[in-house]
């Protein structure tokens, strides 16, 4: 104990031992910083699930974005000016390094188009050094490039690594900036663009390792121009840190004192939320660029530095003159660029050593996975021998048709938000039943019909859609043209025969109707069944079962399968055709009389409303005499109808005999000598079409959807497993090397299997060094 220390006391510390502490803990911090840099290159590359604290710039076109930027590095590097500059999303990896006294800029390239992921360079990595002025040239030719597409803004990151002696740790994304177009036609394009930034950011936000740095460029914390699209992702704002721009272009505008009060302390109801560092920061960023070109300010980053901390200075002293009081420490942490570096540092710091403990169990369970795939490729290669082969393609055949079967039956394994579809979704990709009139049936009346179906119970509601459409079709509008065109010529007299017709015109409505509906349920149900096939893969799948690096093979299945089901339903179609021709071909009336019942009363009904006009329809009522009593059932009830025809006005007897016979004369002259179309004629030939063309439809029903059962569905179950193994067994004799393709599997499988031992070397490695990290935590962690 040295002379002065209180026992008791901790010994107050040198400065030697104070500068050997302040360097083991930066050595440290150091450490935890290439750590997640190894972490985020191994998340690259293998495409393994580890996020890293980051700070996400949002702010509105011309809020400053890209300058607060480059002021928070300390060198100027972006293209930045007014309206839409920013046109990728730019990633700053920024890692403080006292040895380089210039930016040391690598830009990281990246084939990857879809990846949006924050990534950070590794050896593995592809990543070129850099002079500041080149990655300025490049950003401005992606954003001059992006500009003339027809997508102007591109989610792909531009990632740039930067070590400099004066620059934070910190991994900092510029967004485009967010655009608040006018309303109106005349702006659509730009409102396009406005939806299309939005979106992207908000997808960036979406990360919830991410901070959020929210801009706001205005001098009334009321208006949240940017504040309303991050609360959408953030509502209390708890992981947001908002900024107030341009400061030295807003306390000119305060008139008294009061204003600047509220301004730099805002009332908790104008911001809600528990935003991060519980007050807005302010900053202001000099105009001017760094360059030796007569527009350029500043011939160096040193002089640009210098800038931003007088600008600093200048800002304090006119907030002071302002407020006509000197700022409180609280207050100055709030003014600059430098007093928010800071702060985002240290909440960086602390994100990252709050985040190692949940990186370790990420690692160990990558760990277990890399090696059970691992051995899953060792064990791969080991069966890469001809009956080995063969076994796995036998079980294969058999697990899949098990599947098939089951999907058919019945099942509740594949999820339906996955692989269901709703009526809605099935017309779309099946096809519609529509008829001559091009109409649909109402979805909603076909019974669930909102339920995401697959498997047999697709295939069953399907065939209820083709009842409910097909029963409901009504025989087509007959003309009276029509009527007359069907009559023609006999060949042995020109008179006119009424029955035939009616025949003619009923089979050619018929067939017109009904073949187009054979065909939509041809293709609606061989869609339903190549359905069967991903579902079952599925299947396949979750259970382990499934052949995945046996591509060639899987295919091959493929075909064979969708080549089935295609052959299967061209020639259940065409037996289905055939007794449509048949039916639609010749008459026959004990097949197409169905509603007997129904044509008797009609023409009874008609012969009665005839009678009541007697003296001028009296060839009407009789026209029909003669169909009514063709058939021996009808007698009882023509024959009432006849007598009360027959004694209306007139006596019994003789009197009556005439009338009949003159009745009978009329009627050989109306049906058979006069070509005439009478109404009563007309409608008698209405009803028979109407009778037959039901009689067709019912018989075509019932004869399409037993015909579907029997020669498309149940193929399935007892003619394709013995086709698909005949098939199999063919290629194993005859193309084995083809089908499995082994060569190249071989190769394949030798190629997976040195890259993952390299993956489980990385995260070995990269797992003990978060454990160290994880020890040594508590000597860097504030108290």
């Amino acid at each position: 104990m040295k002379s002065g220390d209180k026992p008791g006391e901790k010994p107050m510390m040198t400065r030697e031992e104070k500068q050997v502490v302040e360097e083991e803990m930066e050595e440290k911090k150091c450490m935890l910083y290439e750590a997640y840099n190894e972490l985020h290159g191994l998340a690259q590359e293998f495409q393994t699930p580890f996020d890293a604290p980051a700070v996400l710039v949002v702010g509105h076109q011309t809020d400053g974005k890209s300058a607060l930027v480059e002021a928070l590095m300390g060198f100027q590097f972006n293209h930045v000016g007014g309206g839409t500059k920013t046109r990728r999303p730019i990633t700053l990896h920024m890692k403080y390094n006292p040895d380089c006294d210039l930016p040391l800029c690598h830009l990281v390239s990246s084939d990857d188009t879809n990846n949006v992921a924050i990534v950070e360079p590794t050896i593995a990595t592809a990543s070129e050094q850099k002079s500041l002025q080149q990655i300025q040239a490049y950003i401005e030719a992606e954003n001059k490039r992006l500009e003339h597409e027809p997508c102007q803004f591109s989610a792909k990151e531009i990632i740039i690594t930067v070590e400099y002696k004066y620059c934070p740790n910190l991994t900092i994304i510029d967004t485009p900036g967010l655009v608040a177009p006018a309303p109106g036609r005349k702006n659509r394009a730009l409102q396009g663009q406005a939806r299309l930034v939005e979106s992207l950011v908000r997808a960036k936000m979406q990360h919830k390792e991410f901070i959020i740095l929210c801009l706001e460029d205005c001098s009334d914390w009321s208006n949240a121009t940017t504040r309303r699209v991050v609360m959408q992702i953030d509502p209390e704002l708890s992981r947001t840190v908002i900024v107030s721009t341009k400061l030295d272009t807003k306390i000119p505008q305060f008139a008294c004192s009061s204003d600047v009060e509220v301004f730099l302390r805002p009332p908790a109801c104008t911001l809600d939320g528990c935003i991060l560092g519980d007050s807005p920061f302010f900053t202001s960023v000099p105009s001017g660029r760094v360059g030796t070109g007569r527009e350029s300010v500043y011939r160096s980053n040193d002089e640009f530095k210098q800038a931003v901390s007088l600008r600093e200075m200048e800002d304090i002293a006119s907030l002071e003159e302002k407020l006509g009081r000197p700022l409180s420490k609280e207050e100055r942490g709030r003014i600059g660029v430098s007093s928010l570096r800071l702060f985002l540092e240290e909440l960086l710091k602390k994100r990252y050593m709050d985040s190692v403990p949940l990186i370790i169990p990420l690692l160990e369970k990558e760990h277990r996975t890399t090696t059970r795939n691992l051995n899953e490729i060792t064990q791969e290669l080991s069966n890469l021998d001809e009956l080995k082969l063969k076994e796995k393609g036998r079980l294969f055949h058999d697990s899949f048709l098990t599947k098939l079967s089951l999907l058919l039956k019945g099942t509740v394994v594949a999820p339906p938000d996955k692989f269901g579809e709703t009526l809605q979704d099935e017309r779309v990709n099946g096809g519609a039943f529509t008829g001559t009139d091009g109409l649909q049936f109402p979805f909603k009346l076909i019974p669930n019909a909102g339920m995401r179906l697959y498997g047999g119970a697709q295939y069953h509601r399907a065939m209820a859609e083709f009842r409910f459409v097909v029963g409901a079709t009504k025989c087509p509008q007959i003309t009276r043209e029509e009527i007359v065109n069907a009559c023609g010529v006999e060949d042995i007299h020109d008179g006119t025969n009424y029955s035939r017709t009616a025949c003619v015109i009923a089979v050619a409505k018929a067939r017109d109707t009904f073949e187009p509906f054979l065909h939509q349920l041809g293709f609606r149900l061989l869609h339903i069944l190549k359905r069967l096939l991903p579902i079952s893969v599925y299947l396949l799948q979750k259970e382990g079962d499934y052949l995945s690096a046996h591509e060639v093979f899987l295919r091959r299945v493929a075909s064979a399968f969708n080549n089935f089901a295609e052959t299967t339903e061209r020639a259940c179609l065409e037996k289905c055709m055939e007794d449509l021709v048949s039916t639609t071909r010749y008459v026959t009336w004990s097949i197409h009389n169905k509603n007997r019942a129904g044509l008797r009363h009609f023409l009874d009904s008609f012969a009665g409303s005839e009678n009541t006009v007697a003296s001028t329809t009296v060839v009407s009522q009789d026209s029909f005499g003669p169909v009514m009593n063709e058939k021996n059932d009808l007698k009882p009830r023509t024959d009432v109808k006849l007598s009360q025809l027959a004694s209306s006005g007139m006596d019994s007897g003789a009197h009556g005999i005439q009338t009949t016979e003159a009745k009978l004369v009329d009627l050989l002259d109306t049906t058979l000598w006069n070509r005439r179309l009478a109404p009563s004629s007309e409608r008698i030939v209405y009803a028979l079409v109407q009778h037959i063309f039901h009689g067709i439809r019912e018989h075509f029903l019932a004869s399409a959807e037993l015909k579907f059962n029997c020669f498309l569905l149940m193929p399935v179950v007892d003619k394709l497993p013995a086709l698909l193994r005949e098939d199999l067994e063919y290629a194993f004799e005859n193309e084995l090397e083809c089908v499995f393709n082994v060569t190249h599997l071989r190769h394949s499988l030798g190629q997976q299997k040195r890259e993952m031992e390299i993956e489980l070397k990385r995260i070995q490695k990269l797992k003990e060094k978060f454990k160290r990290i994880h020890e040594q935590l508590s000597s860097i962690r504030p108290e």
